[in-house]
């Protein structure tokens, strides 16, 4: 049965250098018989996160319920069907987008924190899924890592959903031109980490 690979892309330009890379990355699984999907998070209707934590109340492994109606219940469900996921966001001042930190807090629903206990604990305890976190930034590749909260926002997405990170690229310099594209480099490394998802 083939894989099935589903992509998350946190930019807000359609064709730019995240959705380029995470669209090799696609390819890549495609061409090893992966099934995969993708979808703009600026697409989506997703409402802000109230913290009303009435989605961490019911224990067990299940993912909570969710009071706000909108498309983010649509989107987990793809992402616990998937076996493995694609992550991408640039660098917004300092961290991932606006739109990727919307998606990310309502991801709280892959907690347990009932009203007595001090701190939440993960729903999903093995990481049987496998991730590929896409990243560009305007700064060197080198402060992606060291000088961003990216990294961080999308691997914490990727372990909500018991996902292990496999590959990260990291895109830098990015903006030195109005439609910069990706290197013959950056398009073999995004092939290779798709061919692992497959």
């Amino acid at each position: 049965m083939a894989k099935r690979v589903f992509a998350i892309v946190g930019s807000y330009r359609k064709g730019g250098m995240v959705d380029s890379a995470v669209e090799e990355i696609l390819e890549g699984a495609r061409e090893r018989g992966a099934e995969t999907n993708k979808i703009y998070l600026l697409d989506k209707h997703i409402e802000f996160c109230n913290n009303c934590r009435s989605c961490m109340q019911e224990p067990g492994a299940a993912r909570g319920t969710c009071p706000l109606h909108d498309d983010m219940a649509g989107i987990l469900d793809e992402m616990d069907a998937a076996d493995s996921i694609v992550l991408g966001s640039p660098v917004n001042y300092f961290n991932a987008t606006a739109i990727f930190r919307r998606f990310l807090e309502r991801m709280a629903v892959y907690a347990y924190w009932p009203w007595y206990a001090k701190m939440p604990v993960a729903r999903i305890k093995q990481q049987t899924k496998k991730a590929v976190l896409v990243i560009s930034s305007a700064a060197p590749r080198l402060f992606i890592p060291i000088a961003t909260g990216a990294p961080k926002a999308l691997q914490t997405a990727a372990m909500s959903v018991g996902a292990r990170t496999v590959g990260k690229l990291y895109i830098g310099l990015s903006s030195r031109e109005p439609h910069p594209k990706l290197s013959a480099r950056e398009i073999s490394r995004a092939r290779k980490m798709g061919a692992r998802l497959a």
